[in-house]
């Protein structure tokens, strides 16, 4: 719905832009496909104001004309909806362009590509040699396989609850949630979703791999206030098991488990095989570790063995 919306905005947006003269509803109505399925006129009126409003609202100046013969026009002068000249540094470029690269899985490549290309275009300064000769064999990215990405990523811009499948690491089914979404946070090569879980009234974090089928948008404003930026990231870190509260010993086989031996605190080979590590256990480890299957085995504490083989078992029963 959102990503149907933006479309329309645009198509609207370069109708406009596109024109030497005023252009009449009817004759906007006739060119943009999303007002010619409009159930009715007053259907279209109604969508054609609140998408004016929302162009006039991201700044465009749209002019209203009326015409010898008694119609309203409406344009959208190039000259009066042109950007100021661009300027960044060299640091501020190359940031962009570290931001342009993260997005190469995700649908937004695509824009994020184009979008740089035109800033270039208009001057802004390319990286330095030494930024490109450094970190162009650790091209960072970020990946967003999930199809829940994107649709949870528009609902958290536009403030919009969102209903979704969701199934526990501990559960055999998936249940559906009602969640007043946040933000959404990578976090060891996973993305999570903060918001407000209606059902039982407190915040939670959701993996996006566990999300099944579609996401729903639902109607209706936020009822629990929004937490600032800085705070909602220590509440996924926390979750996810960032937040180290002891330690854990585990038995790791050789050659395996690499991003479990770079958070270790200390580590021994026992031989046959196997080394011994003692890692920091913090919320959310159990599911970590189940990542690895037959090649991590929890030794101490008791609890943390437990959840894990809970977890590979309802994983065993599908």
């Amino acid at each position: 719905m959102a990503i149907a919306k933006a479309e329309r905005l645009m198509n609207l947006a370069l109708c406009l832009l596109g024109t030497r003269r005023p252009l009449s509803k009817r004759e906007l109505r006739g060119s943009i496909e999303a007002y010619l399925e409009a159930g009715s006129d007053d259907s279209f009126n109604r969508m054609f104001e609140r998408d004016k409003d929302d162009l006039r609202e991201l700044g465009l100046v749209i002019e209203t004309v009326e015409g010898l013969d008694g119609d309203t026009g409406y344009l959208a002068r190039r000259d009066s909806n042109r950007l100021p000249a661009i300027t960044l540094d060299a640091e501020e470029a190359a940031a962009l362009g570290v931001a342009a690269r993260v997005w190469q899985q995700a649908r937004l490549a695509g824009a994020a590509s184009g979008a740089l290309q035109k800033l270039r275009a208009a001057g802004m300064p390319e990286a330095e040699d030494s930024y490109e000769a450094h970190h162009s064999a650790l091209e960072p990215r970020i990946p967003a396989h999930e199809a829940a990405f994107e649709p949870l990523m528009l609902a958290c811009r536009d403030r919009r609850p969102v209903a979704f499948d969701y199934r526990k690491a501990s559960a055999a089914r998936p249940e559906q949630r009602q969640v007043e979404p946040w933000t959404l946070e990578c976090w060891r090569g996973h993305w999570y979703l903060a918001g407000y879980d209606r059902d039982r009234g407190a915040e939670r974090v959701f993996r996006l791999s566990r999300i099944s089928g579609r996401v729903r948008s639902r109607t209706g404003s936020f009822t629990a206030p929004v937490p600032d930026v800085s705070t909602v990231r220590e509440t996924v870190e926390t979750w996810a098991g960032e937040t180290a509260t002891r330690s854990a010993l585990i038995r790791l086989r050789a050659g395996s488990g690499y991003p479990l031996r770079a958070k270790a605190l200390s580590s021994r080979e026992l031989g046959d095989g196997w080394d011994e590590l003692e890692i920091p256990y913090g919320h959310g480890l159990d599911a970590w570790l189940v990542e690895f299957g037959p090649d991590v085995v929890v030794r101490e504490p008791a609890d943390l063995r437990a959840d894990v083989v809970d977890r590979l078992r309802a994983v065993a029963k599908g």
